[in-house]
């Protein structure tokens, strides 16, 4: 588990660590909506498909949820998303099209490794929030749930049996945690 980071000392300090909480979040959900696009439109075109295609489309529904929230977060909070954006918005969107193009398994493999750090990233939020602001911790509670019902599926529907599995999902695990940093600051 990731361990919490504590408010940066001084004025603002509080302020500032939550700003990096909701632009890095918004960010990850922003990606997780892209990633499920681009598989999904792969699936969608792929002949026998369609039952993948309409778990990723409802995976999708959730993270836009998500999403949608974290925007609203933003706006109540005054919190700029990230600068990254549209460079997340196209790396996520080939990365969901590049998996499912490696097939079915290399994108529920793509999906494990997402969630997996999205759960601890969350878990690490929810413990540094639960005395400061119970009410989003709650809120990120329910949205980590939900990431871990997706990785759960993804595994059932067989993310071990990737190709290069090992490899892929190290890969996009590190894309993660860099995304994170990266998104939290700029």
């Amino acid at each position: 588990m990731t361990k919490p980071v504590p408010p940066r000392p001084g004025q603002g300090a509080v302020r500032a660590r939550l700003a990096e909480i909701l632009r890095v979040d918004q960010a990850g959900e922003l990606a997780a909506v892209h990633i499920y696009r681009g598989q999904a439109a792969v699936m969608r075109a792929s002949p026998g498909r369609e039952r993948i295609a309409n778990q990723l489309q409802e995976m999708e529904g959730h993270e836009q949820v998500h999403l949608s929230r974290f925007n609203e977060l933003l706006t109540e909070r005054n919190v700029r998303p990230t600068l990254m954006s549209p460079v997340w918005r196209a790396a996520a969107f080939a990365l969901g099209a590049g998996t499912a193009l490696l097939g079915d398994k290399a994108a529920h493999a793509c999906t494990e490794a997402v969630e997996n750090v999205i759960e601890q990233h969350y878990a690490g939020q929810i413990e540094e929030l639960k005395g400061r602001d119970p009410a989003l911790a709650a809120e990120l509670t329910q949205f980590r749930d939900d990431e871990l019902a997706h990785r759960d599926l993804a595994i059932e529907e067989g993310a071990h049996e990737a190709t290069a599995y090992p490899l892929l999902t190290a890969v996009i695990q590190a894309g993660c945690r860099a995304a994170i940093k990266i998104s939290e600051k700029i």
